[in-house]
């Protein structure tokens, strides 16, 4: 039996196809691949930088779909079933819009596939799969289990090895589409299980993908233990109630820990309470003030997140948080445009006041395109929100501000490794910044594919 995993585009420019420069490994399909029987053969395509081989043949294709590649890959999986080669879909746009993606696969994966995966497998080999599958949560994840990597090689993905430590947060943003798929629950690995999982790779620079890696402070200490002999570095995502915890941050440091992408969303404490950002509200009172000069004590390299958006949202509000995330010199910044994923509290607000674009469904939309508006906001018009986030993009991520940025004593300029960091990762993003504004989801011209 032969599988074929796929991790699908967001979609093309208007007269290219997007190669994604800064791509990283697909981890979900190296679990896959580690959770599939041996006597399978499996090969995977990253449709981000190679062009998918739909005639070589195969047995069953599993894609895992995200919502902003949806709409893409339901045009691969289209490919393959015209070929008469049955397709399964997994992932989180499944667990938020399990009918939707029906229409487009011969079988779905609803949730976590861990204790599922090989049944579903065994079924397929047996003439019986069904169409849909619907996989618990363990309560500890990734129980023994070691992502393969040797489905990596030669992809040309960063030289950074990606794993996972924890599944999910313990706050209840409305926007988060993880939120919505873990129901607010936080679930950990087995620390021994971690330290076998980097052994067992050569490299020493690590990203925990987890959603908030600190969200169990206990734990969390626990799995920085374990790290400090190892020597790795690392970053990660983390919230800002970390800092109350003295030995959790030495730990922390201790550990490798170079930087982490923390959600600041607003500096407004008005859009916080609207986003149920508990972790952040009164923080934001005096911009962040003490947690930033924190965060520049311990030597944190900081990915600012911000979301752009809000009801208390102006574009002059909008365009002071990029000034503040440059004077903060923080090493990178996101500016995300409030996006209403399907079956968050977000989306249902929006939807029942009528304020929804492309008929809700913007992620199918032939009209759509990366970083729009999707909804109309409260104080601006959609275009004008679309407009000052890209403005937020190219302000932060100018050459200017870029050599600003840079002279940061206490994190950027710490030692030679945190600057070559610095100086490399920076014009990659610019560069990925320009490369997707706007991009078109699917490859395909305006195709019908709503259903």
């Amino acid at each position: 039996m032969k599988l074929v995993l796929i991790k699908p585009n967001i979609g093309r420019r208007e007269h290219s196809l997007y190669v994604d420069e800064g791509r990283m490994e697909p981890l979900q399909l190296g679990i896959l691949a580690a959770l599939t029987p041996r006597d399978v053969e499996i090969v995977m395509y990253d449709d981000r930088m190679e062009e998918i081989p739909y005639d070589e043949g195969a047995d069953l294709v599993a894609i895992t779909v995200e919502t902003f590649t949806a709409r893409r890959g339901y045009e691969i999986s289209k490919a393959y079933r015209e070929r008469g080669i049955p397709t399964v879909m997994g992932g989180m746009h499944v667990m938020l819009l399990p009918e939707e993606v029906k229409n487009h696969a011969d079988s779905i994966m609803i949730g976590d596939a861990e204790n599922l995966w090989p049944q579903l497998i065994e079924d397929f080999k047996r003439g019986q799969l069904k169409k849909e599958y619907r996989g618990e949560q363990p309560l500890i994840p990734q129980k023994s289990i070691i992502t393969r990597r040797d489905i990596f090689e030669g992809k040309g993905y960063l030289p950074i090895t990606l794993l996972q430590f924890s599944r999910g947060c313990k706050y209840h943003c409305n926007f988060c589409a993880s939120t919505a798929y873990f129901k607010g629950n936080h679930y950990c690995r087995d620390v021994q299980d971690v330290v076998r999982e980097i052994k067992s790779q050569k490299r020493k620079l690590l990203f925990f993908v987890d959603d908030n890696i600190v969200a169990d402070f206990e734990k969390a200490k626990a799995l920085f233990t374990a790290l400090i002999p190892l020597k790795v570095k690392w970053v990660s995502q983390g919230s800002m109630d970390m800092l109350e915890d003295q030995e959790l941050m030495e730990l922390m440091v201790k550990s490798g820990c170079l930087g982490l992408v923390i959600g600041f969303e607003s500096i407004n404490e008005e859009n916080l309470e609207y986003a149920a950002k508990g972790a952040n509200r009164k923080r934001a009172l005096d911009h962040y003030k003490k947690e930033i000069q924190e965060l520049r004590k311990w030597g944190l390299q900081t990915w600012a997140a911000f979301t752009l958006g809000y009801d208390g949202d102006t574009k002059e509000s909008i365009i002071e948080t990029c000034k503040f995330a440059i004077e903060n010199k923080f090493c990178f910044a996101a500016f995300n445009i409030l996006m209403p994923y399907p079956n968050t509290p977000l989306y249902a607000k929006l939807q029942e006041e009528g304020r929804l674009l492309y008929g809700g469904n913007w992620w199918l939309h032939e009209d759509y395109r990366f970083n729009h508006a999707a909804f109309i906001p409260q104080n601006l018009s959609p275009e004008d929100l679309t407009e000052v986030s890209f403005w937020c993009r190219r302000a932060f991520n100018s050459p200017w501000s870029i050599f600003k940025r840079a002279l940061e004593p206490h994190t950027n300029l710490r030692n030679p490794y945190r600057f070559f960091t610095y100086l490399i990762y920076n014009p990659l993003f610019r560069k990925e910044v320009f490369k997707k504004q706007s991009m078109r989801f699917g490859l395909k011209e305006a195709e019908k594919i709503n259903g």
